[in-house]
């Protein structure tokens, strides 16, 4: 096809909960993560939890709170704990969980339901 747009095959389109075209979600799904720690597990978590929403085509943006404290106050407000780790998970004004309650979610195939995507 010549000067037109090329067909996408059928298996391109995009899964429930996005919207096509776009490349945006319909949410604001947010992950807070660290670029700066010595921690193997929140390493671990981070890679695992970015992994899967990339696997799934969940669009989301991710936030660096080592960037900034007020990133750090932000997450740790949201989740509702002055000592909350990343990862943590917020969707829009919604927190949703942690790294335990993301896998939870996984695991019972409830994914969507826990990022307030369904």
């Amino acid at each position: 096809m010549r000067g037109g747009a090329v067909p996408l095959p059928p298996s391109s389109s995009p899964p429930p909960g996005l919207c096509a075209g776009s490349g945006r979600s319909m949410s604001a799904l947010k992950v807070y993560s660290t670029s700066v720690t010595g921690s193997r597990e929140i390493k671990s978590q981070q890679s695992e939890v970015t992994r899967i929403l990339d696997g799934k085509n969940i669009k989301y943006e991710l936030v660096d709170i080592s960037q900034d404290n007020a990133l750090r106050e932000e997450m740790r407000a949201k989740a509702g704990n002055p000592k909350a780790i990343p990862p943590q998970i917020v969707n829009g004004d919604h927190y949703c969980g942690d790294y335990e309650l993301f896998v939870e979610a996984v695991e019972q195939n409830t994914l969507q339901e826990f990022l307030k995507l369904a």
